[in-house]
């Protein structure tokens, strides 16, 4: 996968060691793709409630290989660097300052 780009046009790294962190949980393996698609047309993105340099992207899929749920891509974007920390499937959207879609 090349370096995925935000809705914001931001580039993200996802280092080897991360990319296999996110593929060790078998139901991302068909989700990797996804990944891209999702920091790119997000749903919604969230401001992390623990951490100020993170963000969550969200977007709904009905067909996973758990079910209908949603991707979350969680990304570090310090002022410096941009990069992926994590990604997995989830019921619903956490909680924080809605960052996208502007209200």
């Amino acid at each position: 996968m090349k370096s995925p780009v935000d809705f914001e046009g931001r580039s993200l790294r996802l280092t080897e060691e991360r990319r296999r962190h996110i593929l060790s949980h078998p139901e991302m393996k068909e989700m990797i793709t996804a990944i891209s698609e999702t920091l790119k047309t997000p749903e919604k993105v969230i401001q992390s409630l623990s951490d100020s340099e993170a963000r969550l992207y969200y977007r709904f899929y009905p067909k996973t290989p758990v079910g209908a749920k949603y991707l979350c891509v969680i990304a570090k974007i310090p002022r410096d660097d941009a990069f992926i920390l994590t990604a997995y499937l989830t019921d619903s959207v956490k909680k924080g300052e809605v960052l996208w879609p502007e209200k």
